[in-house]
């Protein structure tokens, strides 16, 4: 019987096995978090017992991914992109070059090839949104300052990603793996005299710059005046219809026509509809779907876990957290600091970019699919995530505590410079 309900059986035991563990988590006096990966673990192909199927629980993931960015976009609004794009934009192209680097080296020391351990040192180098806003927004700091770079820089990563994802099919026969045919479109480009590769980036740019031009300019005015004509209806069910409507449509047509991903679709419909008096109703109407899938997230990677990784490459495994906890969180804190902003910010920064999720797990699994990278690299992608996204409450908890000093002792120390003036 369960086979024959594989989505039904998945939810079921993903969310049965999530609170269960979530449970014994929060006794511990862990992360949640922690929890959920865990039930991931014990439903993945690599433990003993029931298989979850991975391309269902995927997808449940990826609905999740997709509201918990429209939510973001509809506190994000333009402007903000724009207000934060002279650390965004530099600080996170800087830490992708050096954080790609480093695991480009750690790869050929592996004894990988180029192609392959250039697409693990990318992997390394993007930070997951979906544990970076759940921090966030347990903290009520998305709409901070430090919030707004955070987010901005995370989108700035994405960009990166999805252009790397475009790219990486067609130069696959390049980086060691099977070549495949280019798209049509890229085609009719190359045939005016331009290479393939130039062509592909071309398409790629030109797809992805008609997205974001007709959602600033035409969605921005269509999003919210529908929402305010299903207003008028005064129902709330109707209401939370639309929202989800528009979410899951903007974004599924963001991958299916412009080759964006889902991800950054739902980002720029929420950063649209953010422009509507009733952006806020829209946040309340999606937020328990959102925290839902969300948790289905956190299971799927459990899942993609391959406990054998600790014991057959342990060295390897132990450079991948270091790059991921350490050298990411070094040179983002530096690179704040050299642009002229404060202690406080840069270590905010360190700590949000920290660890690496769902974009890393889409590229490695591409890698592995055209053959171009070893499935011990995949494994240690995924081992290396569990840990920084285990760890990336606790370097919070540390900044909160760090706070929570600096506040202590500023008041302690106003009575007396208060008395000696």
């Amino acid at each position: 019987m369960p086979h024959e309900t594989p989505l039904i059986t998945t939810l079921v035991m993903g969310f049965g096995l999530a609170f269960l563990f979530a449970l014994i988590a929060q006794r511990l006096k862990l992360p949640l978090i922690a929890g959920y990966l865990v039930a991931g673990i014990m439903i993945g192909p690599f433990t003993p017992g029931y298989v979850a199927d991975l391309g269902i629980a995927s997808e449940l993931a990826e609905v999740g991914v997709i509201l918990l960015m429209f939510g973001v976009g509809l506190h994000f609004s333009p402007r903000d992109l724009m207000s934060v794009r002279r650390i965004a934009v530099p600080g996170a192209l800087a830490q992708i070059a050096v954080t790609t680097t480093a695991g480009s080296l750690l790869g050929l020391l592996s004894g990988w090839g180029f192609g392959a351990a250039l697409i693990f040192g990318v992997s390394l180098s993007v930070a997951s949104t979906v544990v970076l806003l759940r921090a966030l927004q347990e903290r009520d700091l998305v709409k901070s300052e430090r919030g707004k770079v955070a987010v901005g820089w995370l989108v700035v990563e994405d960009l990166v990603m999805v252009i790397t994802l475009v790219l990486v099919p067609p130069l696959a026969g390049l980086l060691g793996g099977v070549a495949q045919p280019i798209e049509e479109g890229a085609e009719l480009v190359a045939q005016v005299g331009i290479g393939p590769i130039a062509a592909t980036v071309i398409v790629t740019l030109a797809k992805a710059g008609s997205f974001v031009a007709i959602m600033l300019v035409v969605g921005r005015r269509v999003i919210p005046w529908i929402l305010h004509h299903v207003s008028q209806s005064h129902s709330r069910e109707l209401f939370r219809l639309a929202v989800l409507a528009i979410a899951l449509g903007v974004a599924y047509g963001a991958t299916h026509f412009f080759g964006v991903s889902f991800a950054l679709g739902a980002f720029f419909a929420g950063m649209v509809m953010s422009s509507s008096t009733l952006s806020s109703q829209a946040m309340r109407e999606t937020l328990p779907l959102r925290d839902a899938f969300a948790v289905l997230f956190f299971v799927s990677v459990g899942m993609l876990f391959n406990p054998m990784i600790l014991l057959t490459s342990p060295l390897a495994f132990l450079a991948t957290v270091a790059i991921i906890l350490g050298e990411k969180a070094l040179v983002a804190f530096y690179i704040v600091k050299a642009l002229g902003h404060g202690r406080d910010m840069a270590l905010s920064l360190a700590a949000s970019i920290a660890q690496i999720g769902e974009f890393s797990f889409i590229l490695i699994s591409m890698g592995v699919h055209l053959a171009i990278v070893p499935a011990e690299a995949r494994d240690l992608v995924v081992a290396g995530a569990m840990i920084s996204i285990l760890a990336n409450p606790l370097l919070y908890h540390l900044l909160d505590k760090r706070a929570t000093r600096k506040a202590a002792t500023t008041s302690d120390s106003s009575p007396v410079d208060a008395a000696s003036s």
